[in-house]
């Protein structure tokens, strides 16, 4: 005999977390559709925009809030309103005119960079966001302890408003070795250094798993032993910046239950690039695997 599920055990099960798929079936709920189990909350998920542009914002906003993302990230002034509609932030802001190579360790930069971010931190602020992001930029020949004063120099003018505003201004650290030759800010010892000298509360560095474990590696011990500099995480599957399951060297199981022991309360965001036909599907295994 068959055996069929009843609308209201289906509606039970969907509630409970349990059976999500057979309830799926039952109701003719599509697997887009279909509201995921709710998540612990250790670790508050964030996905960056650029890694799914060929979605609609739209579209994306319903599908992240179904998974039980916070935000999407990285996106201007113009985008925040369609994320607020959806219940959902923009963990890091980002602006017209912030370069990765042309950052804050040249001076003839700065004049530039702090009106973008005397424009920038106000609206964040006014539309309670967290963060807004930042770079060295390239160093072309300028020695690593030169970079840091410059940068600290150019820095420090917009941290009395970041104080003022309670918004952080996050440096991003990257790989100088694969994808952004060059660039500066790629050690983590070096961010920290800097955010010392800045000496302000609200300067924090944007802590990029796939692009340390390229640089240093060693990177639960890095992260423990320099979470007061760190104001927000990037995920990536290495090599490739791809899914960030078992077909990569970094285990996130580990790394976010480090992070979550650290009790850091910003935001992790996923920006890897999937590689499947469902992008979406692999950014729901990509929140399931970091939800620990």
């Amino acid at each position: 005999m068959e055996h069929r599920i009843s609308r209201r055990t289906a509606l039970r099960n969907v509630v409970a977390g349990g059976a999500v798929a057979a309830a799926a079936t039952s109701l003719s709920i599509t697997p887009a559709t279909a509201q995921a189990a709710p998540l612990k909350g250790r670790i508050k998920q964030s996905v960056c925009r650029w890694c799914y542009g060929k979605i609609p914002l739209e579209e994306l906003c319903q599908a992240a809030k179904q998974m039980g993302l916070l935000s999407i990230e990285l996106m201007g002034e113009n985008d925040w309103p369609t994320l607020k509609k959806h219940g959902l932030t923009c963990a890091m802001a980002n602006a017209k005119g912030i370069s990765i190579g042309k950052g804050f360790n040249r001076v003839e930069n700065h004049d530039r960079l702090i009106a973008i971010y005397e424009d920038l931190i106000p609206k964040a602020a006014d539309a309670g966001l967290p963060n807004v992001i930042c770079m060295s930029g390239n160093r072309e020949g300028l020695d690593d302890e030169e970079g840091i004063e410059i940068c600290a120099k150019g820095l420090k003018r917009i941290m009395g408003l970041a104080e003022a505003k309670k918004v952080n201004v996050v440096m991003e650290l990257l790989n100088s070795k694969v994808n952004h030759k060059d660039y500066q800010c790629d050690h983590t010892a070096w961010g920290a250094e800097l955010c010392r000298r800045v000496g302000s509360e609200r300067m924090k560095l944007l802590y990029d798993v796939y692009h340390m474990q390229i640089m240093e590696g060693d990177i639960i011990r890095t992260i423990r032993e320099n979470i007061q500099y760190i104001g927000h995480f990037h995920t990536g599957g290495n090599p490739g910046r791809n899914e960030i399951d078992e077909t990569q060297e970094i285990y996130y199981p580990a790394v976010m239950k480090a992070i979550a022991e650290t009790d850091f309360d910003g935001y992790v965001g996923q920006e890897f690039i999937p590689k499947g036909p469902d992008p979406l599907k692999s950014l729901r295994k990509a929140v399931q695997i970091c939800d620990v």
